[in-house]
Formats: structure tokens, sequence, C-alpha cells
């Protein structure tokens, strides 16, 4: 899993409330068995004016010009700063993936669905919630301010505008330290590997018959 210390990157608004998982990833979309490639169907609904099937060639698909990620001033961006409730509806994963894929690292929002929240974290990607009226700023000057850009400081757990204003967001330690360290569930079994071997190779020395594998 990638570390995440700090970042600076181009915002982009999704001035929506009440944003789902089928909205972010739509369930046609599900049918992969891989954990790749679809950030090129993010909000597929919205992006696109035909309805998006798995193997089409979005190249030469119709898009929306009035959706914001359409937009060339929000080309590249990293950082999504949308309305509460982001991620509500079914649980996926599938959304934090398609989010990053797409080529964002953070959400940043005055609220979170609790299942979109953890599996975000479990992937490495970064969901802040912050005041109402901190979004509503944020919002507002995104949209005012081509270009503008967003300092996201895990460590100092900060948020920091162009003009120097600095917001402050919560995260439980655990979360902190496996999001700093590129720590997954796996990554951090994987910390005690000399422990687990240490007892898988005590264990077989006292109960061996646990382990003999001969066929009668």
């Amino acid at each position: 899993m990638e570390k995440f210390l700090v970042h600076k990157g181009l915002a982009a608004p999704l001035d929506r409330d009440n944003v789902d998982t089928d909205a972010i990833i739509p369930k046609q979309f599900l049918k992969s068995i891989h954990r790749t490639g679809f950030g090129e169907n993010l909000f597929d609904a919205w992006r696109y004016k035909d309805t998006g099937e798995p193997g089409m060639d979005n190249s030469r698909r119709p898009l929306n010009p009035d959706f914001v990620l359409n937009q060339s001033r929000y080309k590249g961006a990293s950082v999504l700063v949308a309305g509460k409730n982001f991620g509500c509806g079914s649980s996926r994963e599938h959304a934090p993936w398609a989010l990053q894929q797409y080529g964002f690292r953070a959400v940043i929002a005055p609220s979170f669905a609790d299942i979109f929240f953890n599996n975000s974290y479990k992937n490495g990607f970064l969901p802040i919630a912050l005041q109402e009226t901190e979004v509503r700023h944020l919002i507002d000057a995104i949209n005012g301010f081509p270009g503008y850009e967003l300092v996201i400081d895990l460590p100092q757990q900060s948020v920091t505008t162009p003009d120097g204003r600095v917001m402050r967001f919560d995260i439980t330690g655990h979360r902190k330290h496996c999001l700093i360290n590129g720590l997954d569930e796996i990554g951090l079994t994987l910390l005690h590997a000399e422990k687990i071997r240490a007892y898988e190779a005590e264990r077989r020395a006292r109960h061996p018959y646990y382990f003999n594998t001969r066929v009668a």
C-alpha cells in the first residue's frame, strides 16, 4: 500500500450531498475479478452521456461537458472536495479503488458513510472530515480560483489552502500509523512474521501428528 505523508494537489469540487457508491462506480463494473481498471469508469453515469458497460472503449464515448471532472481546469486533480454523507449506499471496496485509480489521493467532506470510510483506510485512501462551513469555503474557493491546490499533511493532521488557512482533521492513531507506513491488514500481520514462524515451528515440534500428511 502506498504511504501517505504530505500531499499537495489540485482540488476539484463535487458540490453534491449523498454521493452514493453506485454513482462512484456503477454496479455493472463490479463484474471484474481484478482490482485494477476502475478509474476510467469513476462517476461513469455522470461523466458520459451514454450507458457504460465493461470493456467499452471510453475514448469513443460522448462526454458530458457539464460534469465537473470533464472540465479542463480540473484535469489532473488529486483532491476531491464533496458534500456531506459521501460514499453512502451499498458496500463496495471498488469505490475507493475507482477514486484512487482515477488519480485522487484524498476526499474531503463534512461526513462520510461508515462502510466507505472504513474501506478507504483499508486501501490507503484518505477520507478527511472537516466542518461543513470549512468545506463550503473550500468549494467556493475552488470554483473561484482556477488551479486551486491544497496541501494535506497527515502527520500534522492538517489541510492548508493557498492563502495559508489551516484546517485540522481527526484520525485515530492506528489509522494514521497504517497510512504513514503504507500498511494494510496483511502488511500489519507480516510485521510479526518471525513470531508467526516461531510459533508454527514450536507447534509442529510439540504436535507432529497434526502435520502428518501421509495417506494410509
